[in-house]
């Protein structure tokens, strides 16, 4: 079988996002450790119970929520557990199940990260991008997201912004 070769043009581009995709991650992470005390996984784990109903969500549907397995999840849970920034309990609908639920100072910890982490979301991201450039990102995430994700596991997690209710946006954590 001969190799599909990318041409320059494929290769230009690839390379930028392999640029983006290696040096975002870092940039944020380094911001919510400086500023918060947490890794962005963390932040990410907080943001998705914020989101829930009751702030609370099963382990399994976290771990779906996050793209974590579950050994991860258990341990960066465990840590934020014990600085008090959420607790395990049983699920009331399944014995057999762990509810994850965000506590009153987890929810505190997330509202005063949340304004720099947006900052530097904007910084890094959005202002750097044209409204269009944005639309066209927004765009091209979903190319690669039918590819990545072809059965749609976490379509709920990067398509709940799709439309606009409730007032929500501008009001995202930018989790």
């Amino acid at each position: 079988m001969d190799t599909p070769w990318l041409d320059r043009r494929q290769l230009r581009s690839w390379i930028r996002l392999r640029g983006v995709l290696e040096l975002l991650p870092a940039v944020l992470d380094a911001q919510l450790r400086r500023d918060a005390d947490l890794t962005e996984f963390e932040y990410h784990v907080l943001a998705m119970l914020s989101e829930a109903p009751g702030r609370t969500l099963r382990m399994t549907e976290l771990a779906r929520q996050t793209n974590a397995t579950l050994p991860r999840l258990s341990h960066v849970v465990s840590r934020l557990e014990a600085r008090e920034l959420l607790a395990r309990c049983a699920c009331p609908e399944d014995r057999r199940a762990t509810n994850a639920r965000l506590t009153e100072a987890g929810w505190a910890k997330l509202q005063e990260a949340a304004p720099g982490h947006v900052i530097n979301v904007r910084q890094h991201v959005i202002d750097a991008l044209t409204d269009e450039q944005i639309d066209q990102l927004a765009t091209i995430g979903d190319a690669l997201l039918a590819r990545l994700d072809p059965t749609g596991s976490m379509a709920a997690t990067y398509t709940r912004y799709d439309h606009p209710e409730d007032g929500v946006e501008g009001q995202a954590a930018a989790g």
